[in-house]
């Protein structure tokens, strides 16, 4: 029987079985010895940012929803009621609004007047954000730096966990295990179908500890919206008295792949909207950020890869404004670059030496492979007998096929398909096992 690969043990290579499982981290997240949570802020000053953008934002709240309570617009603009009822008197002091009755203490019930109106329409024209009220750029950059460097090493236990679905080998163990604890990036190269994107994807979840971020950022009057409902996973807040303009979350997961241009690294804002985007590496802060198929994106792999020696060296990056400004902004996020292309064929000496980590994924070997085979196998209940992995391996042999640590899979589940459209029992037999091959790899012809 043919050898379907060799493992060099002096090399850091890997395989995979593939399916990520997800893999939730009870760690606690600590900043300077204690759990860290943005404090409440209990005046319009404490919140460090200008009061006539928190004016703004309520009146355009109150253009929303007419005839609410200091209560409504503070639940809108997740601002304590004190505050914002604080705002809101400063309204009606210039006309924009009026008081229709009480509710409670400090809880009145404003109306919209025409000259609030004349206003709300105004500032909408030049910013039509309306949600919660945005933190400072300091304060964003301080408080999601400050969490980083306070998350407690890795635990080999959690990298395991995080890995459980795939089948590594102890030295690729060790680096992902160094990558998920300093937070340094990481190089992955090796030919396609052999578990780079799977390795990234699951790495996020050795990431320790959950994550405060804002739900939008304030830099020069302008916002910025970072918080994303298909980016960020929130999690379920137990503390009571915290600023709500800051949400819990867990460390974030960004695939940007083929899509991926200069242009979608900056700050997007549209005529429509009238307020900032982050980009998405902004949203990956304090997670993990995979580029994927490096190489085949829509821009030059020397232009990708020059946006990323800055960032990558000093850990911030720049964004720019319309009106020409530059901001400095957190690059705190595990970056991986996974590519089937020719390294040398991609970046230089100098890319390189930034990286923090580089794996060279390669094809599974046959004992590998069996591993791989049997234990997706028994996840769909299924067993596997010693003959059928050989007579595999006669056919990789035969078709001067090099096995991927993909294709157990990908054969496991087309047997499956092949068992329930002829309504037979579950069993990867040899010939059912043909048939999946052949549909697989297309060995079947018309004619």
């Amino acid at each position: 029987m043919i050898a379907l690969a060799k493992e060099d043990s002096t090399s850091k290579v890997v395989s995979f079985m593939p399916h990520v499982k997800m893999a939730a981290s009870t760690s606690l997240l600590v900043d300077d010895g204690r759990i860290f949570k943005p404090a409440q802020p209990s005046s319009l000053d404490e919140l460090g940012i200008a009061p006539g953008l928190v004016g703004d934002l309520a009146l355009k709240a109150m253009a929303f929803a007419p005839n609410s309570t200091a209560a409504e617009i503070g639940t809108r603009l997740h601002l304590g009621l004190m505050i914002t009822d604080a705002v809101l008197q400063k309204l009606t002091r210039d006309k924009f609004i009026e008081i229709k009755g009480v509710v409670g203490a400090h809880n009145h019930r404003y109306a919209m007047l025409e000259r609030g109106w004349t206003e709300a329409a105004r500032i909408n024209s030049s910013n039509s954000y309306v949600g919660p009220t945005p933190v400072s750029l300091e304060a964003y950059s301080e408080k999601l730096t400050g969490q980083v460097q306070a998350r407690l090493p890795t635990a080999r236990s959690q990298l395991d966990q995080a890995m459980d679905d795939l089948v590594l080998n102890e030295g690729v163990k060790q680096v992902l295990g160094l990558v998920a604890s300093s937070g340094r990036s990481l190089f992955l190269s090796g030919p396609s179908g052999n578990g780079k994107t799977a390795i990234a994807r699951s790495l996020v979840n050795a990431i320790d500890g959950d994550l405060w971020i804002p739900y939008a950022i304030e830099v020069d009057g302008q916002i910025i919206r970072l918080y994303d409902q298909h980016t960020h996973q929130a999690t379920r807040i137990t503390e009571t008295d915290y600023d709500r303009r800051w949400v819990k979350i867990k460390p974030p997961l960004v695939v940007v792949g083929g899509e991926l241009t200069i242009e979608s690294m900056e700050l997007a804002n549209s005529p429509a909207h009238r307020y900032y985007e982050a980009p998405f590496q902004l949203k990956s802060n304090g997670g993990v950020l995979v580029i994927d198929d490096l190489g085949r994106q829509r821009c030059s792999p020397e232009a990708l890869l020059n946006r990323w020696i800055i960032p990558l060296e000093n850990r911030i990056d720049y964004l720019t404004l319309n009106t020409g400004k530059k901001i400095q902004v957190p690059f705190e996020q595990v970056i991986v670059f996974a590519t089937n292309l020719t390294v040398s064929d991609l970046a230089d000496e100098a890319f390189l030496r930034r990286m923090g980590y580089r794996i060279h994924v390669m094809a599974p070997s046959p004992e590998t492979y069996a591993d791989i085979f049997i234990r997706y196998a028994r996840r769909h209940g299924l067993t596997v007998e010693p003959s059928l992995l050989a007579h595999l391996e006669i056919r990789y042999g035969k078709e001067n096929r090099e096995p991927k640590a993909c294709e157990p899979r990908d054969i496991i589940d087309r047997a499956i398909e092949v068992c329930r459209y002829n309504r037979e029992k579950l069993c990867l037999s040899k010939e059912i096992v043909d048939i999946a091959w052949d549909g697989y790899f297309g060995a079947v012809a018309s004619g």
